[in-house]
């Protein structure tokens, strides 16, 4: 089963970098059939931003699960915190794509939320 999940968490990282990286909306299109236009997964006053947190986080929660008793843990947390930085970076050079800091927040904060539960989750596991 972790093999299983490992693959998950794997194929949803190199989606999270396709669906970055791609000169405009992969997402809209397959919603919408317009690459110009961006889904709102939850209907919010917050726009697409609620969807990278949405998406860092599950990506990060899954991920941290995953190595949480490997050595690799705090390097895949600064791995998803980095990425997060990367990717929105790359919105300044990628065409028809901008860079948001709404979006660099919701990313960030996905990454720390997830964190922060697996932390709590570990002090409570470890005072059992």
């Amino acid at each position: 089963m972790i093999k299983i999940l490992k693959f998950i968490f794997y194929i949803s990282v190199l989606f999270l970098i396709i669906i970055s990286l791609y000169p405009g909306s992969l997402l809209g299109y397959l919603f919408y059939g317009d690459f110009g236009l961006q889904p709102n997964i939850i209907e919010n006053p917050f726009g697409t931003t609620i969807n990278h947190f949405i998406y860092y986080f599950y990506i990060s929660l899954l991920g941290f699960f995953l190595f949480l008793n490997s050595k690799n843990f705090e390097k895949l947390a600064l791995a998803l915190f980095f990425l997060s930085f990367i990717l929105e970076g790359f919105h300044l050079i990628v065409p028809n794509r901008s860079f948001q800091i709404g979006d660099l927040l919701g990313n960030i904060l996905g990454v720390l939320v997830a964190y922060f539960i697996v932390k709590i989750y570990l002090f409570f596991r470890k005072n059992e």
